[in-house]
């Protein structure tokens, strides 16, 4: 079970809870089942940061292929650069070419670190995005919880 349908499940445990006489906006709930909730939350955080560095890990292996792709490319334009400026006659033409096709080869190489880092960047906001509001959204859980344990004890009083 995702730690988002942990949480749908406490949340539709206190939709479902019954209200307090005479206090609507306090509920009674299962304390039993919302402290297994709670560890089941705990379970999963593990399982979620192990995601997060998964993403992390396979950005860094797209960052490395895309440099091992550009380091091969501007190795194939030097060697037939090196091929053309062989050729006597073709000399200056050859030049230029190498001189383009390196070009080229090296803004393809920065074009593409440059999209592999954007797109680990992307992951990686939506990911702490994705954590920020769970992790507020347990805040909020855990001190209506509170709040209501101290509103009992205080009731027991």
């Amino acid at each position: 079970m995702s730690i988002d349908e942990i949480l749908e499940e406490m949340d539709e445990l206190l939709d479902k809870s019954a209200s307090v006489p005479f206090a609507s906006h306090k509920k009674v709930i299962d304390g039993e089942r919302l402290r297994e909730l709670i560890n089941d939350v705990r379970l999963n955080m593990p399982h979620e940061l192990k995601e997060a560095k998964k993403i992390e890990f396979d950005c860094q292996r797209i960052l490395n292929e895309a440099k091992i792709n550009a380091e091969a490319i501007i190795r194939k334009a030097e060697e037939r650069a090196a091929q053309i400026v062989s050729k006597e006659a073709i000399v200056t033409e050859a030049k230029k070419k190498a001189i383009d096709m390196l070009t080229k080869a090296q803004t393809a190489s920065k074009t593409l670190q440059q999209n592999a880092i954007n797109s680990v960047n992307k992951l990686m906001n939506d990911t702490e995005l994705h954590y920020s509001r769970a992790l507020q959204e347990m805040k909020v859980m855990k001190s209506r919880i509170e709040g209501k344990a101290t509103a009992s004890a205080n009731k027991q009083k």
